[in-house]
């Protein structure tokens, strides 16, 4: 049994780490949620019990197990050492430790003996970076992925509860025939699709979004393998999607590789040809595995090598809550 604190807790992805640690039946004994201090005094509810939101100070983990973190970079490197140093280890959903060469990067069915490698604290990658590995690792284990090209489509629930009440608005708004008034985002959400609000790289032309999904891919697969990501922000509510385009290693056989996506924990096959059934975001959205499908050979390539898919993955779950769970449950 163990001493959980969630760090962000009555924000979208903390409310998701309270319902998966029910929904898991994880092994807690004492829960703290812990917020600002705007939202301390704030009930809410873990298996049929009222829990109070305390307000987060660095004397918040004394006894402390495990800490799940999701309240933004800034609160993980402020708040994260206090943790660490009272005895907790520390699962990080931000960006604060995702690359430092110290803290392991983990996805739980793709590289769980990076765990045991943690001096403390242990990142959760990026929800698009996790997505697109759970897509593509069973096939990378039987034909060794040589080059990958990406488009996310990623959801309002990527930029937070916030985010999430925006669009509702602004969908409201225009439906009524009222200019939509963009505050969490740059341009308006709703009915509209633009690129990614990560600060742009001016140099290179990337933006931090997509310079996150190269970074730690690589870093999880232990290999330098070339990424090429473009990440879109669109008008659906929660769960992301992501075109993939791969170079294998070998010839591909896509039975075999279909195969091995049934196979593989965490994602589910969606590859329906006859009814033009595949992968979306409203199937997607409270699904713990991420559903991939429209799997098919490149049909401009001559090498037999290239193939195309499509991918759907809840963000606030297997892209942040779940995958942090699971973190801690390996540890457990």
């Amino acid at each position: 049994m163990k001493h959980i604190a969630i760090v962000g807790a009555t924000g979208a992805v903390g409310q998701e780490m309270i319902h998966v640690l029910e929904k898991r039946n994880f092994p807690v004994s004492k829960l703290t949620l812990l917020a600002s201090k705007r939202s301390a005094g704030k009930t809410m509810t873990f298996r049929g019990q009222a829990v109070v939101v305390q307000e987060l100070t660095e004397q918040s983990f004394a006894g402390v197990d495990i800490a799940l973190f999701s309240a933004g970079a800034t609160m993980s490197k402020q708040f994260a050492p206090a943790a660490v140093k009272a005895g907790a280890v520390v699962v990080d959903n931000s960006s604060a430790f995702r690359m430092d060469p110290g803290t392991p990067l983990v996805v739980p069915e793709i590289n769980p003996e990076d765990i045991k490698l943690h001096k403390g604290v242990i990142a959760n990658p990026n929800c698009c970076a996790i997505i697109l590995l759970m897509a593509v690792y069973p096939i990378h284990k039987i034909n060794p992925i040589k080059r990958i090209i990406v488009s996310t489509y990623q959801s309002a629930s990527g930029a937070g509860a916030k985010a999430m009440e925006e669009l509702k608005k602004q969908a409201a708004d225009v439906l009524a025939g009222r200019a939509p008034v963009p505050e969490v985002f740059q341009f308006p959400i709703a009915f509209n699709v633009f690129s990614h609000n990560a600060g742009m790289d001016l140099e290179s032309g990337y933006n931090g979004e997509e310079l996150k999904v190269i970074e730690e891919c690589r870093k999880i697969l232990h290999s330098d393998i070339p990424i090429s990501p473009t990440c879109i922000r669109v008008s659906t509510m929660r769960a992301h999607a992501e075109s993939v385009h791969l170079e294998l290693t070998s010839s591909a056989d896509l039975d075999a590789i279909r195969n091995a996506i049934s196979s593989s924990p965490g994602v589910r096959l969606q590859d329906d040809r006859k009814n033009n059934h595949f992968p979306m975001p409203l199937e997607a959205s409270g699904q713990d595995d991420v559903l991939v499908g429209r799997i098919r050979k490149d049909i401009g390539s001559t090498s037999g090598k290239e193939i195309d898919l499509f991918c759907c993955g809840d963000q606030l779950l297997k892209g942040a809550a779940l995958n942090a769970v699971q973190i801690a449950e390996k540890l457990s």
